[in-house]
């Protein structure tokens, strides 16, 4: 039994899909049963846990052989550091007796020790609580998730103005979720030996020109793309209700991405959805 963790979002619901296609037995981690009724019906079994609650967790994580850790994203009203580090140690904690014969953690690209860069040095503190058990574990460092830009689809339709905090032309690697969920579920199906750290990302890398490029193709119309000067990036996070910790925090953390160029790895697991193919089928299934 594979357990899933976060199946009810984008990442651990690609997983999980990709796992029930090759009938493979799954058990999905939901805070609520209800949420997640459909899966039954894909042959999925549905355990409720929390992760606030490492006992129960911890049950949720024996029932199968095989977990996918995913470390859920914090309400951005609250000081999202201090939840995301307290959940990553729950998770932690719940590895303990497991029983588990090896795990898949989603990271990021980016990952490194700091403070208050957000993911950036949350999931580093997820990475470095692996390293140091004793369950093989597979690290998953994700690139820029296409799936951030949806979001935007409304305002983009509206009023032809993409918004975004890097420079317009500076290319990133980015990675579908469905690329993320094929990935995880091929680390979670190999060996043993397949452990360490991991680059996940798409076919090419691509920047804020190229989404608003993907967006008018997709929308049919023209997309001005309009960039956040570095100055009103944290104000631009509290304008969409962050906690003035939040906002710090993800302003501190676009920064390390763009000053950086963010990770691009010489060996990559590369998926296949393009940009463009990701932002159609957004725009298809808004119209359904």
């Amino acid at each position: 039994m594979y357990v899933i963790m976060g199946g009810t979002g984008h990442v651990g619901s690609a997983t999980a899909e990709a796992l029930l296609a090759r009938a493979e037995a799954v058990a999905i981690v939901t805070r609520s049963a209800e949420r997640a009724g459909e899966w039954r019906a894909k042959g999925a079994d549905i355990v409720e846990a929390n992760v606030e609650d490492a006992a129960s967790l911890h049950a949720a994580l024996r029932r199968g052989h095989r977990a996918l850790l995913l470390n859920p994203p914090a309400d951005t009203s609250t000081d999202t550091d201090a939840v995301e580090r307290r959940t990553v140690a729950k998770i932690l904690a719940a590895l303990e007796g497991s029983g588990l014969e090896k795990v898949v953690a989603e990271s990021t690209g980016c990952a490194q020790p700091g403070d208050r860069i957000g993911d950036l040095n949350v999931l580093w503190e997820l990475e470095e609580g692996l390293r140091g058990q004793a369950i093989p574990a597979a690290i998953n460092r994700a690139a820029y998730y296409m799936s951030n830009w949806d979001g935007q689809l409304d305002a983009v339709r509206a009023t032809g103005q993409l918004q975004t905090l890097f420079p317009a032309d500076l290319a990133l690697p980015m990675v579908a979720p469905r690329d993320l969920g094929w990935a995880a579920a091929t680390r979670l199906l190999s060996s043993l030996d397949d452990t360490g750290v991991r680059y996940v990302e798409g076919p090419r890398l691509y920047s804020s020109n190229d989404v608003a490029h993907a967006f008018s193709q997709a929308l049919g119309r023209p997309v001005e793309v309009v960039v956040t000067p570095r100055e009103a990036w944290k104000q631009a996070f509290l304008k969409l209700g962050f906690s003035d910790a939040a906002a710090d925090s993800y302003a501190r953390m676009t920064a390390v991405a763009v000053d950086s160029g963010f990770d691009v790895s010489d060996d990559p697991l590369r998926g296949t959805t393009t940009l463009e193919a990701h932002v159609r089928d957004l725009v298809a299934k808004s119209q359904a």
